[in-house]
């Protein structure tokens, strides 16, 4: 018999397992009680199974937005209540749910939080500060700022690589919250909290960014169109992200939005080159197009202008594409004839949704 199955597993091998720091284990058992039934020599951690379920539902909480020192007094207490699964977890209890609590409230706590997972960096603490669903705070070291109790969570969880809580965490959002709100307050916060730390942190944090794109991505692409619609008999919304623009997930979160309004799209995606989108305008005959930029560097006026000019069509009666200039990169400046510039996910949608519902209205030509 192996000294793990006699003796339990060791602080490091549980923390390879959970994917958090040993640093975290040792920080939850000294201030919180979360830690081994039993130690090996009454001095070294060992973390029988029935501990390990412990952990697992530690991690599920905190990753769902609850701070570490209320995920651990649900914890202690499942523990301890007759009736609990072989876990020590409420058998009522969903997945991503936090017992006694509602989606997009918060879970307050009156010890101080604890975020040691920040990779080559010091724990912090943090007293909680009274506010609805919303509060300053960190995920484990990404700078979130003022932000809602799954946004927290979402960061907690990308810094775990912990892939199965992340498209949890995500459909719940959606799911709780709709599409937009869930963009624009958990996953926009967590992504853009990311790649501020990438960019101020070398390479260290770009799996924890490449995750959650990739996860974010995923959750999109499972918007379906409410009651399962069929996408209305109108010509196409075309997005694409400007020469030299790599950043498409604004333009996926865009695509899904229309999606769920039954609107037909088609996505180019990153860095689409200007002789393909004016090939693709001409031939397809979109009723609108949407063209991202992320920088300055990368907005196109030109292009603007030449696609917004573009027109198709029988002799006559030949159409132009609305153009929507979508993201910070075309901020300064008066939008071109033919161009609007909405502010944000939710404008987009709506100026789209009116000028869809125009063209479908329109009497055939």
């Amino acid at each position: 018999m192996s000294d793990s199955a006699t003796y339990g597993l060791t602080t490091g091998a549980v923390a390879r397992r959970l994917g958090v720091s040993p640093t975290t284990l040792r920080s939850w058992d000294r201030r919180y009680g979360i830690g081994p039934a039993a130690r090996e020599d009454g001095r070294h951690r060992r973390w029988a199974p029935e501990d390990v379920a412990m952990l697992e539902e530690m991690c599920r909480l905190t990753a769902s937005g609850a701070p570490p020192a209320e995920a651990a007094r649900i914890v202690r207490t499942a523990r301890a209540a007759p009736g609990t699964t072989g876990t020590g977890v409420p058998g009522t209890a969903g997945p991503g749910a936090v017992p006694g609590t509602e989606p997009g409230t918060r879970v307050r706590s009156a010890e101080p939080e604890s975020y040691p997972d920040h990779p080559g960096g010091p724990r912090r603490d943090r007293p909680e500060e009274p506010g609805p669903a919303r509060q300053p705070g960190s995920g484990n070291g990404l700078p979130l700022g003022d932000v809602r109790r799954e946004c927290r969570g979402l960061a907690r969880a990308a810094v775990r690589l912990d892939g199965p809580a992340l498209d949890a965490l995500l459909r719940d959002a959606v799911a709780d919250h709709g599409l937009v709100t869930a963009w624009e307050e958990v996953m926009a916060p967590t992504l853009h909290a990311v790649g501020r730390k990438w960019e101020s942190s070398g390479d260290r944090y770009v799996e924890v960014e490449h995750l959650l794109s990739w996860h974010v991505s995923t959750a999109l692409r499972q918007v379906v169109p409410a009651g399962h619609r069929s996408v209305a008999p109108v010509p196409p919304v075309l997005l694409a992200c400007v020469p030299g623009e790599q950043h498409t997930l604004p333009l996926e979160a865009l695509a899904a939005g229309l999606s769920e309004r039954g609107l037909p799209t088609r996505m180019f995606g990153a860095a689409v080159p200007a002789e393909a989108l004016d090939a693709a305008v001409r031939r397809m005959g979109p009723a609108a197009v949407v063209l991202w930029s992320q920088a300055r560097s990368t907005a196109n006026h030109a292009l603007a202008r030449h696609v917004a000019g573009s027109s198709f069509g029988v002799k006559g009666a030949r159409t132009r594409p609305l153009v929507l200039l979508a993201g910070p990169g075309w901020a300064g400046r008066t939008p071109e004839p033919g161009t609007l510039r909405p502010g944000g996910l939710r404008e987009a949608l709506d100026a789209l949704s009116r000028h869809q519902a125009g063209v479908r209205a329109a009497p055939p030509v």
